[in-house]
Formats: structure tokens, sequence, C-alpha cells
């Protein structure tokens, strides 16, 4: 069977030499021969000189995806079975556990549009193009023999299949596929909802940066005693508990806590309390159980609110903690969102930083790819400003290893991450 050719135009921003996968309908000239959505075609500068070999689709805007830079390299079982393995081999170089990571993660893995999360012999896939809905079959094949998975379910319910012409898809595929699973993150277990949860249920791009919050949370702030009865009280409430455990450790607010991984690492790396917040009632349910399976259930006050009322809430009844952890949801999904997802920002970020005691840490972290890192820390730094504080950066950073970014593909830079120690201005 002849592969159809297709050939960019001229004037077009030369990404796919850059390393970027993605070729826009806008940037084809030509399609020489016939092509139907899913089928492999071979991509050609105006000049006809081959650039790569890629899946094409015939209504997306995202009109091809590259899945070799090699024209001899056929795109079948054998093709997908190298991606696989390579992409498994990297974890186990980069990470010290694989039991559960990201095991693929799309066009960083030279896989576009799929998603596989890896827990113990369970994986959840994530199909987002309609090149790779069309190789299910080798798909489950391909990491039952790669990862000896003995479960495979998917979670293709993402809006964004619907700009590649696909409905959703939620079952298993392979084997008997729980509705939960437990997995261990540094030491602490948890229950992973693969059915119902967000995305394949649980976060692992935030996983090393867990574990960077130990140095924050293991101190609580000394600060100057208030002459108010409510806080003398609260005060000599916490040295009670200090005498009585020999904790010394931080009070901490976990906003946006989801299943309650932030406020559960807290509590393992020693802070005395967490507070933490979530909208869905469901969350906070799976995060009270975190914290029962882990027998931490005791030092965490779960909060079902709206994260923005709540912080004005504890703005006006003083309330005040070592640390303030933000870790919301994208608030830009669109390109047209990015304005007012600015203006999210800055406003979670100036309440927390109303709420940090002078010395403490705020914790901050945006998954908006729309919001670039620039305007992200401009927003920080322009909340800061309004509150008269004075931000001492620790560290920032961003998605785990198990995320590999491609260079030429700021698509894959979407996780923004800081520690900021807050001081007083005056």
């Amino acid at each position: 069977m002849t592969v159809a050719q297709v050939w960019l135009t001229r004037n077009r921003k030369r990404r796919l030499e850059a390393g970027h996968p993605w070729i826009f309908r806008s940037e084809i000239a030509e399609l020489r021969g016939k092509a139907e959505t899913g089928n492999v075609v071979t991509i050609h500068n105006h000049q006809g000189h081959y650039l790569a070999t890629g899946f094409f689709h015939e209504s997306s805007q995202i009109a091809l995806r590259v899945a070799s830079y090699t024209q001899s390299e056929k795109i079948d079982a054998v093709w997908l079975k190298r991606r696989v393995t390579a992409a498994w081999a990297y974890r186990k170089r980069m990470l010290a556990h694989t039991a559960s990571c990201r095991a693929l993660y799309a066009e960083a893995d030279g896989v576009p549009g799929l998603i596989v999360d890896k827990y113990g012999s369970v994986a959840v896939v994530q199909i987002l193009s309609a090149a790779m809905d069309t190789r299910r079959n080798m798909i489950v094949s391909v990491l039952r023999d790669v990862m000896g998975v003995t479960a495979i379910y998917e979670r293709s319910d993402a809006p964004v299949r619907a700009l590649e012409g696909l409905d959703d898809r939620v079952g298993c595929l392979l084997g008997d596929c729980p509705d939960e699973v437990e997995i261990q993150e540094h030491g602490l277990r948890f229950n992973v909802d693969i059915a119902s949860g967000q995305k394949t249920g649980h976060f692992f791009d935030q996983r090393d940066n867990r574990e960077a919050i130990a140095p924050l949370v293991r101190w609580a702030v000394h600060e100057k005693p208030r002459p108010d009865q409510r806080y003398q009280e609260a005060q000599a409430a916490v040295e009670e508990q200090n005498r009585s455990d020999g904790r010394q450790g931080a009070e901490v607010l976990d906003c946006f806590c989801h299943t309650g991984a932030f406020a559960l690492h807290a509590l393992r790396y020693g802070a005395r309390r967490v507070t933490a917040i979530d909208l869905s009632e469901g969350a906070i349910a799976s995060a009270r159980r975190n914290a029962e399976l882990n027998g931490l259930a005791e030092r965490c006050e779960f909060v079902v609110a709206n994260v923005f009322d709540a912080l004005r809430e504890y703005e006006q009844e003083q309330r005040r903690f070592d640390v303030v952890i933000l870790d919301p949801p994208a608030f830009a999904k669109s390109r047209g969102a990015r304005e007012s997802a600015l203006r999210g920002y800055k406003e979670i970020n100036l309440r927390a930083l109303k709420l940090v005691r002078p010395g403490g840490f705020l914790v901050t972290a945006s998954c908006s790819f729309h919001v670039s890192r620039d305007d992200w820390r401009a927003v920080i730094a322009d909340a800061a400003l309004d509150v008269r504080k004075i931000l001492r950066q620790v560290e920032e950073r961003g998605a785990a290893p198990d995320h590999p970014q491609l260079a030429g593909m700021p698509e894959n830079d979407y996780l923004k991450f800081a520690m900021y120690q807050v001081l007083e201005r005056a």
C-alpha cells in the first residue's frame, strides 16, 4: 500500500525541525495521495525533503502527529513495542521505585496521544488521539508483554477527545480490573479510585514536589504572642500538645487538597496539624480515608468548602499558618481563559500570603499550560507587593521525571511549582 505524502507550506515556522511533534492544518500545503484519519503518512517540507512520519487526521486542527523521524521505520506493533520498551527503561533508570508511576507520557515518549499510569499490576490508559484509538488492541497487547501488567483499565474520558471526533470510553480492557487500587508513595499508603477519580486517579507529576516540602513543615514559626484571649488559649493548647507528643511541627493549610497527598506528606514529615480544604465532598471523603489508612486522621481537619471563600473567612478570623499550600486545578483550559486565570491565581496567592505567619512558607503551583511561567511568577510577585510581603524563593520546580519534557514542545511545560519564605516588609 502506497503511503500518502503531506507537503508543508514554505513560510511555516520550523517547529517540527526543533522537535515539536504536531503539525497544524494551516501548515499543510498539499496532500499527495489518499489518507483517512488514523492513517500513516510521510511529512515533507515545501521542497519535498522528508522530515518525519506521522498520523493524519482529516478534520482536527492538529492535522499530523509525528510517530517517527526515520523514513524506513514501519509504524506497527513492533514500533509501538520499541517505544513502550524505551519508555519503561527510562522510568527504571530515572525513578527509585517504578511500582506506581507514569509509565508512558504520550508525545514525550514518542507515542502521540497515549498516556499510561501504572499502579502495581494494573495499568490505566488514556487514549487522546484518533490514531491511538484505532490501535487499542495493539496497545493492550504491548503493555501486557512489556510491563507485565495483568489488568488494564481505560479512562479515555478527557474533553480533548471531542476535538479528535472521539466519544468517551471507560472500562476494563484486560483481566479483572478493580475500581480502586492501593499504592505507596514515600512510605504513605493511598487508595486510588481508577474508575471514577480525576483523570487516572492519582497525580504522579507532583510526587517529588510533595517530598520537597519536608524542610518547610518540620518546625513551626516562632512569632510574638498577641494579647487577645483566643490566641493565648490556642497557644496554650499547642504547647500542651507539644509537651505530650514531643512535636514542634508546623501548622499547615492545604488548599485544593484532592485526595490528601500534600496534606499527608506534610504530616509524615513532621507537621503538627493540617487543615485540608476541597470543594468536592468525594475528594474530602477520599482524603479522610487515606488519612485513616496511615493513622494520621487525628492530626488532620478536613473541610468541604470553596477555597476562595475559605481563605476570606480565615483572614477575617485572623487564623494563621506556618505553611500554606496551593495546588489548584487548571484555571486556564484554553487560551481565551488566560486573563481570568491570572486574576484567579493572583487572588488565591494574595489571600494565602495574608494567612502565612512571618517567616513561614507559601507553597504554590499552577498546572495551566496557557499561563506561562513568567506570567505566573509575575502575579505572585504582584500579590506579595499588594500585601506588603517579601518573598524569598526556596526552590522552583516542575513535574517529576516520569513526565519528561520535549524541549521543542512547550505544551509539556505545564506544571509550575514554587516554595517561598514569606517575610515582613515593615
